[in-house]
């Protein structure tokens, strides 16, 4: 009986399962679907697969001890050390101290300057084929006896500022190019942490003309390929001409990619974006085609001041005058005159740029912007309360304020620049597809990045002729942006469904460990019929529910709640977050035009107002204790037809 009737049991359990999955088995017609996806991730995937889906943070621009500038005035710490700072952990800096930021980055190039790349490690490990050369054993002796400052300044009048190498000697630029390429190799973590291997071209021209026209240079394959060359330095030649040559024959022989990144133009007598090359010879087509091709995008903000513009070629625009070096060149021989500066800034260089094309046929300054922070401590700190200097020697102390980032070699202190005159570096935002090497390699190229005065806030700025005023507001506003125009960096398409004017979407979101949001503003220049060049400031998104004005701006401030005695400020103005959909009212198809957008911050401290809180200390008047951090996104294009 037990027996029948457990067999029963099974039977009885067993047909209901057999019938329900006879029901629930789907048809294969029913499998195939529909011809479209469901998935919109896969949709996008499909219509654009360069579709950046992250927002990655970095810095390209940051010196180890391997920098003879920085290691033989006391930088002690090595890539490695910068590169665990960057993802996150804390070291002691070269005055001992301990630091550690905020929130890790997610990219660093190390980019230590070719010149006499990493003497000073050979120095510390006395050398002997360094001490073997006649520089070299007097470099020695002077750090030996502690002098190390004044080793520095004879490598720079008989050596930099000379365009001579005094060493001479490529072995041992081999020994540290390849423990630097080992490091770069050890740390990149592709999908959490990127590391590039790149290096820093520092030519300054001539000593009689000192001049900044330095570029960062970035590889985006790993050491079998960097590995094949040494660095290009000045000594090889001061001419950008011959570094994009040197960059042409990289690829060619590896088949690797690399991409140069100016920086500073403000300290560059007026040569960074200038109309002719350095021989003198009026820049032509092929000259622009071959920098274009070299160098997408610009630095335009770190702690050597900032590059956007100058007050003296925007005075209509009453946030221009923002971390503003304008006393003379790099090495303060010589003071700035009227003339340099429209060829100094990006906001007048993409207008050098429209008239160049009208003229070559080709725009030479067609270029993408990031920021920096260009610190020789080799810690990548960009935020105001955590800022550890320009060198070590301006690491946080209650005197380094006073100290001097340039000091004028022609004995002028007036064409000196000192610490209180720096900014707490700047920042690079990417939109990619992904965090490796490949993909934000890419982006630069694609100029789809942005710069910040080191704030992480995030923007979008997307261009068209159709976007609706609903768009900027809709979940998939970015697929919006991708599928009807172009992201930042990008020319605008061809007029289409008869649209009169073009239209762009533009977005900024705070960060979450900032202030909030003062305004998104849209900067136009173009050419006038006269060939001069024009610019327009256009407010399009403000805060706190103020009025745009029929002249485009917004005239009432958003305030200051800063507290500059306490360091401290509220987040109970501005907004979050902020987006818009603009027309250009002033627009004209007959009339190149390139716009970017500008966010602002509300007024927060500055690292001067930090200092004096922590250390109880009393600055002079003129050093500025809250300012509104910003940031510039790459520009788009817009040509007319034939």
């Amino acid at each position: 009986m037990l027996r029948s009737s457990a067999n029963l049991s099974v039977i009885t359990i067993a047909l209901p399962f057999t019938a329900f999955a006879q029901d629930i088995a789907p048809a294969a017609e029913d499998i195939a679907g529909p011809p479209q996806n469901y998935s919109p991730f896969v949709e996008r995937t499909v219509r654009n697969r360069n579709f950046a889906e992250g927002l990655y943070w970095g810095d390209t621009h940051l010196h180890t001890m391997f920098s003879t500038d920085a290691g033989m005035i006391g930088n002690t710490l090595t890539p490695e050390d910068a590169y665990r700072f960057a993802r996150g952990e804390e070291v002691i800096t070269s005055s001992g101290q301990r630091v550690r930021i905020g929130r890790p980055l997610d990219f660093l190039v190390v980019s230590d300057h070719a010149e006499n790349l990493g003497m000073p490690v050979m120095l510390a490990e006395a050398n002997r084929d360094l001490l073997a050369t006649e520089y070299g054993k007097r470099f020695y002796d002077l750090v030996q006896a502690g002098e190390g400052y004044e080793a520095f300044r004879l490598w720079g009048t008989d050596g930099v500022s000379q365009n001579r190498d005094v060493i001479d000697n490529p072995k041992i630029n081999r020994t540290i190019w390849d423990r630097q390429i080992e490091l770069a190799d050890q740390y990149n973590d592709p999908g959490s942490f990127t590391a590039f291997i790149g290096f820093e071209w520092t030519s300054i021209n001539n000593q009689q003309q000192p001049s900044n026209l330095h570029r960062v240079v970035v590889f985006q394959e790993d050491g079998r390929k960097a590995g094949q060359v040494l660095p290009f330095s000045a000594f090889h030649s001061p001419d950008p001409e011959d570094l994009w040559a040197y960059m042409e024959s990289y690829e060619t022989e590896t088949g690797g990619s690399v991409l140069a990144i100016p920086h500073n133009g403000n300290l560059s007598n007026g040569l960074m974006f200038a109309t002719e090359k350095l021989n003198g010879e009026p820049i032509d087509s092929e000259y622009a085609e071959t920098r274009m091709r070299w160098e997408p995008i610009v630095e335009v903000t770190q702690i050597k001041g900032d590059g956007e513009t100058h007050p003296a070629l925007s005075p209509d625009d009453e946030f221009a005058d923002y971390g503003t070096w304008d006393k003379g060149d790099i090495a303060g021989f010589q003071a700035k005159t009227p003339e340099m500066l429209p060829f100094e800034y990006s906001r007048s260089a993409l207008q050098v740029g429209l008239q160049q094309e009208q003229e070559l046929g080709i725009n030479p300054f067609k270029f993408g912007q990031i920021g920096a922070t260009d610190a020789h401590t080799a810690v990548a700190t960009t935020r105001d309360d955590n800022f550890w200097g320009k060198m070590p020697s301006s690491e946080p102390s209650p005197t380094r304020w006073e100290h001097y980032v340039i000091q004028a070699l022609s004995g002028d202190d007036m064409l000196s620049t000192f610490e209180y005159e720096a900014l707490a570096a700047g920042l690079a935002g990417v939109w990619a597809r992904e965090n490796t090497r490949a993909a934000l390699f890419d982006a630069m190229q694609a100029k789809e990045v942005f710069a910040t005065t080191g704030t992480r806030m995030a923007v979008r700025f997307f261009g068209g002729w159709d976007y609706s005023e609903d768009d900027v507001f809709r979940p998939n506003v970015v697929d919006i942006g991708y599928a009807r125009g172009v992201p930042m960096g990008g020319d605008l398409p061809s007029a289409r469904n008869g649209a009169s004017a073009p239209v762009f979407m533009v977005g900024a979101l705070k960060d979450p460990d900032s202030g909030n949001l003062d305004r998104i503003q849209i900067i136009k220049g173009w050419v006038d019929a006269e060939g001069s060049r024009q610019e327009r400031v256009y407010d399009v998104a403000v805060s706190d529910g103020r009025e745009i004005g029929s002249d485009g701006r917004a005239r009432e401030s958003v305030g200051n709640t800063v507290d500059e005695a306490n360091a401290t400020y509220t987040n109970s103005i501005g907004d979050a977050e902020l987006r818009a959909v603009w027309i250009d009212p002033d627009f004209d198809p007959k009339v190149p035009a390139v716009y970017y957008a500008r966010v602002l911050e509300i007024p927060t401290p500055t690292w001067q107002a930090y200092d004096e809180k922590f250390y109880g200390i009393q600055m002079t008047a003129d050093v500025p204790r809250s300012h509104q951090e910003r940031a510039y996104t790459s520009p788009i294009w817009y040509t007319p037809e034939g």
